[in-house]
């Protein structure tokens, strides 16, 4: 067994809904660069990630696209893992609630927790969120709508099993006490204790018996174990957790985890629910929780429906995976919400990656060799101002060392960026140039140059973590790869040839390109037949109305087609039934306004009498429904 100390980090298992976005795609790049800084100062790393694969929504997008469960997670599973794969991310294991083993333990867990009265049988009746599938107590709501993503809520009542977590209250808060840095930031601990604990914890439903897509209790199949305890569980059932006590080599090494990378918006999942099921198998808790905010677009959070969601993967296509890992660890703040864009990404690859760190090693490596043939020495003659620089350096891996360890990466990489424009400050000061031109001035020109060389490499080192390509092309670069931080260390240099790490970007030029790319798959249907022209006459005897969708549901054996309830403020309930199954889900659709044809003749599809029309747009390969936001049911559309 290794001697090396160890450090397991995971982050939260991807939800396999949909593809991930880039605010998604943070997650990891965030563990991946605390997993690589780990692993440069010696320590035995274990970097777990994964998807998310059961429940509710998975079945009734399936559902929608016409395919099995399975069928419908092995194809995002896998985008998942194409999407981690492209920002170079280097895991050493990708978790899938579906594999067998996890499958397994967690059906273990399960029967382990009820069979020593920690799980029992009840019944829950409350406000129910279908797309977060969670239930909350009308206290809980805000405004009327989901806490956790703001949407509508129904009336559900129905059978479960639940978790004693007022048990293990007072042994949480001990814990709490006991580890001041469990969660980290300290804001969102401070939210668990005053918006969830002092309260009093209420017990926690973890069997769902409404669907059937998820891991079965085993003692009573009308049940399948909800995600609390299946997707938690991930993070030890795939290093060999065992009930039994015949826990794996790997799990006795790693757990418990030094670290979980989460976002904000599951910190009570991790911090509460996860801790006190591990209280209750006997288990040790994780040293720490990390909490990290949203990537936003703008203002907003992305959403398919608004159109403003950005692709990691298709980024790093254009623009290459290091230059998004460097955008995200640069631009996201340690406890408030970052921002992107097109054109804040372009400006700051233009800026910090093109002419500051660019231009340094470009420039440098381009003097090198044309003043000494491409090797310097430290033998030079030093004058004061090299030493300022040095000191700058070291100060440079001091700020970096103390946010890199706290995990403030956004002021570790500004601490690396002020080294990268001190140099190229330091560049204008000693002129090299200038120096160039008297054969007396060799020495000190040798100096400046190898001074210059030494910043450079520590830039390389420090930004491995980070860009790990770029700090691979910085060594090959140097002739080096020495990864000491201590100035001095490489006595000489042999370059090689000069090369542009990053080619500025022709911002127009490129935002013209996404443009287009964006244009072309939102373009119509060519060849649109358009109708002979009508009277207002004509157009007024359509009657639109707005309407909102109550309920929603897929009509068996009609894969194309959805059954919809609406309010139009008649009082009655109107069913519609729309042939929108290909792109949309019930609960995409459930508490949005829409507009109907309230007047259309009625029409029996696949057994539904349809009562109208909804509204939607031809896309080109897509349906996009017409939504309202902020109209009355019954409102006229004119």
């Amino acid at each position: 067994m290794s001697d090396k100390k160890k450090f397991y980090i995971t982050t939260a298992i991807a939800y396999t809904s949909r593809k991930p976005h880039i605010g998604n795609a943070y997650d990891v790049v965030l563990a991946d660069m605390i997993a690589r800084y780990k692993r440069q100062n010696g320590f035995d790393v274990f970097f777990m990630t994964g998807s998310d694969e059961h429940g509710q929504k998975i079945e009734e997008y399936a559902k929608s696209a016409g395919i099995s469960p399975k069928e419908y997670v092995d194809k995002v599973s896998d985008e998942i893992k194409g999407v981690w794969n492209s920002l170079n991310t280097s895991y050493d294991k990708f978790i899938r609630t579906t594999d067998d083993t996890h499958e397994k333990a967690v059906q273990h867990i399960f029967k382990k927790l009820y069979d020593q009265g920690d799980i029992y049988k009840g019944a829950y009746e409350g406000k129910y969120c279908v797309p977060c599938e969670s239930f909350f107590t009308a206290s809980q709501l805000v405004d009327g709508k989901c806490p956790d993503c703001g949407r509508e809520v129904i009336d559900a009542k129905e059978e479960a099993y639940f978790l004693r977590l007022s048990k293990y209250q007072d042994a949480l808060v001990k814990y709490y006490e006991e580890n001041p840095d469990f969660i980290k930031p300290e804001s969102r601990k401070n939210e668990m204790i005053n918006n969830f604990i002092k309260p009093g914890l209420s017990d926690l439903c973890v069997s769902r018996s409404s669907f059937k897509w998820g891991i079965p209790v085993t003692f009573d199949t009308d049940h399948v174990i909800y995600v609390w305890i299946d997707a938690l569980s991930n993070y030890i059932t795939g290093i060999g957790y065992d009930t039994d006590g015949g826990a794996s080599e790997k799990y006795k090494k790693y757990w418990p985890a030094d670290l979980h990378v989460i976002g904000k918006d599951i910190v009570r999942f991790h911090t509460i629910y996860w801790p006190i099921i591990l209280l209750a198998l006997g288990e040790p808790l994780p040293k720490q929780v990390l909490g990290h905010p949203w990537v936003l677009v703008g203002d907003d959070k992305m959403s398919k429906s608004k159109g403003n969601v950005i692709y990691a993967d298709e980024l790093a296509g254009m623009f290459g995976a290091d230059a998004v890992r460097y955008y995200l660890l640069s631009e996201i703040p340690f406890t408030q919400d970052g921002t992107i864009t097109y054109e804040s990404f372009i400006n700051k690859y233009n800026t910090d990656l093109a002419n500051t760190l660019g231009n340094l090693v470009n420039r440098t490596i381009a003097m090198t060799l044309k003043y000494f043939g491409g090797t310097v020495d430290s033998t030079g003659k030093e004058e004061p101002i090299d030493e300022e620089i040095k000191a700058f350096a070291d100060e440079t891996v001091k700020k970096y060392r103390e946010n890199m360890e706290t995990y403030h990466n956004a002021d570790a990489v500004s601490a690396i960026m002020s080294l990268a424009k001190r140099s190229n400050k330091y560049i204008d000061e000693t002129a090299p140039w200038v120096l160039a031109k008297n054969e007396d001035d060799k020495d000190r020109l040798k100096a400046v140059l190898y001074t210059l060389l030494e910043c450079i490499r520590i830039i390389g080192v420090l930004l491995s973590p980070i860009m790990p390509e770029c700090s691979e092309k910085i060594s090959a670069l140097l002739g080096t790869d020495e990864q000491l931080l201590d100035f001095g260390t490489v006595k000489a240099y042999t370059v090689g040839e000069a090369k542009p790490l990053f080619a500025r970007i022709d911002t127009e030029k490129a935002l013209a390109e996404i443009a287009e790319k964006q244009k072309a798959a939102e373009a119509p249907a060519e060849n649109t037949v358009r109708l002979d022209e009508i009277s207002i006459e004509d157009f007024a005897k359509i009657e639109l109305r707005a309407a909102k969708v109550t309920a929603c549901e897929a009509i068996p054996k009609a894969k194309k087609l959805l059954k919809l309830t609406l309010d139009d403020g008649s009082g009655t309930p109107r069913t519609v039934a729309s042939g929108i199954a290909k792109f949309y889900t019930p609960d995409d659709l459930i508490g949005k306004t829409v507009i109907v044809v309230a007047n259309l003749k009625p029409a029996t599809l696949c057994g539904v009498k349809s009562n109208g029309m909804i509204l939607a747009a031809d896309a080109g390969e897509e349906i996009k429904v017409v939504f309202l936001d902020g109209v009355e049911p019954g409102s006229k559309i004119r």
